[in-house]
């Protein structure tokens, strides 16, 4: 039996605007000599909840990846850390670590903008 994915909830177009703007983020995240990823969590209305880039370098963390710099401002905005209706935007396709992050946080939706090439030797991890 095939399954059928459900519909996005918004239309493709709204997702290349914060697309756009997960870009912006991973320019800056470059610009500052990270790995150029950047984050948008939006809440189940849409509207931006938080923001990630990249910050492992400036911040010599090693779990300072956009997605998770957007989910960690993202539960303490919320006072929660379930992320339940959330939608997760980002540049490239989560690690494995980002992934139970995403997971475990309950996010409703991931859109990512780029496949991961080697995603067991991310040059991320």
């Amino acid at each position: 039996m095939v399954s059928q994915l459900p519909p996005f909830p918004l239309p493709l177009p709204q997702y290349q605007a914060w697309m756009d703007r997960a870009i912006a983020l991973a320019r800056q995240a470059g610009h500052a000599g990270e790995i150029p990823v950047g984050a948008l969590l939006l809440d189940s209305q849409n509207r931006v909840l938080a923001t990630g880039e990249n910050r492992k370098e400036r911040e010599r963390d090693p779990t300072a990846h956009a997605e998770m710099v957007a989910i960690r401002r993202g539960c303490r905005r919320r006072q929660d850390w379930h992320l339940l209706g959330c939608t997760l935007v980002v540049t490239l396709e989560p690690c494995p670590m980002c992934a139970g992050a995403i997971l475990q946080a309950r996010v409703g939706l991931l859109v990512y903008g780029a496949a991961e090439p080697k995603p067991a030797r991310s040059p991320r991890c």
